[in-house]
């Protein structure tokens, strides 16, 4: 699953580089796909406010998602789905998401910048990995809220479609509630048969 890609008229004269911001979001979680943004920020369309999205409330994330989308030179959002990072495990699934996302992006960036300590393999620019750069680079703070945003929004979607399990509220992060309701119900199609909880429920009931 994913969002096309979105661009805005690129500056006249290329006298900076262009750097991209990777971030993403649902890494932990034990359900639904891990979400992956890449940004490039127009130079010239300043957006007041960004921050790493686990420090700002729903409402400004809310708020700033649209901003993004309509002020930034060019962004992309990837869905990497629960099959994929079953298949592949987490950290692959999210390395294929920040690759892809970068990929996706026209114009192309000159560098991109991730937050975390690994970069992808495969990248169409010369890449830099910063540990906190979603506190640091305004280009991974952008990234980190369209992320953010694209995924509980989708997991509100989830939790229409199994609403007993509680995504609306925990996201599928591992809470008490969401464990009681994997025990309660088992897995669904959007759990990680990968991650220890889900697998050895799953597991328990195929004994019975």
């Amino acid at each position: 699953m994913d969002i096309p890609t979105a661009t805005a008229p690129a500056p006249t004269r290329r006298a900076r580089r262009l750097i991209a911001g990777v971030d993403e979001a649902g890494r932990g979680p034990l359900a639904g796909p891990v979400a992956v943004a890449a940004v490039i920020l127009h130079p010239r369309r300043r957006i007041d406010g960004l921050d790493d999205s686990k420090k700002l409330s729903e409402t400004r994330r809310e708020a700033l998602f649209p901003l993004i989308q309509e002020r930034a030179l060019a962004w992309r959002i990837e869905f990497v789905e629960v099959e994929e990072i079953d298949r592949i495990n987490i950290f692959q699934a999210t390395m294929a998401g920040m690759r892809r996302a970068l990929l996706a992006l026209a114009p192309q960036a000159d560098l991109a910048r991730v937050d975390g300590n690994h970069l992808p393999k495969g990248l169409p620019c010369r890449g830099e990995a910063l540990i906190g750069g979603d506190a640091l680079e305004p280009s991974i703070m952008a990234a980190s809220i369209l992320a953010k945003v694209a995924r509980d929004r989708l997991m509100l979607q989830l939790h229409d479609a199994w609403p007993q399990y509680g995504f609306d509220r925990h996201k599928g992060y591992s809470t008490a509630a969401h464990l009681d309701a994997l025990r309660a119900h088992g897995p669904c199609p959007q759990h990680r048969r990968s991650f220890a909880p889900v697998r050895i429920e799953a597991e328990q009931r195929s004994l019975f």
